[in-house]
């Protein structure tokens, strides 16, 4: 099964996490041996994650907190985390 970068993209989420079938799993691991540039973005997406997960929400300013629940609610289409 032959995948696209945009595909690596598209799934890279579920990747990371462990939650792809057995099959498209091993399409992405193909595709990441043959293109360097998605074995990049899924290294930052790596590292995003990573530190994201460092983000503490009360070491965030109320200005920086709003921006990004609104960011999110647009992102998803209105529909995000109520305060």
């Amino acid at each position: 099964m032959d995948i696209a970068c945009r595909e690596v993209v598209e799934l890279v989420t579920d990747y990371l996490e462990g939650e792809l079938p057995a099959p498209r799993r091993e399409a992405v691991e193909e595709h990441l041996r043959e293109c360097p540039a998605c074995v990049r973005y899924v290294e930052q997406m790596r590292m995003t994650i990573a530190a994201a997960g460092q983000v503490r929400p009360e070491s965030l300013s109320p200005a920086t907190r709003d921006g990004l629940v609104s960011a999110f609610r647009d992102l998803i289409g209105g529909e995000g985390p109520r305060q």
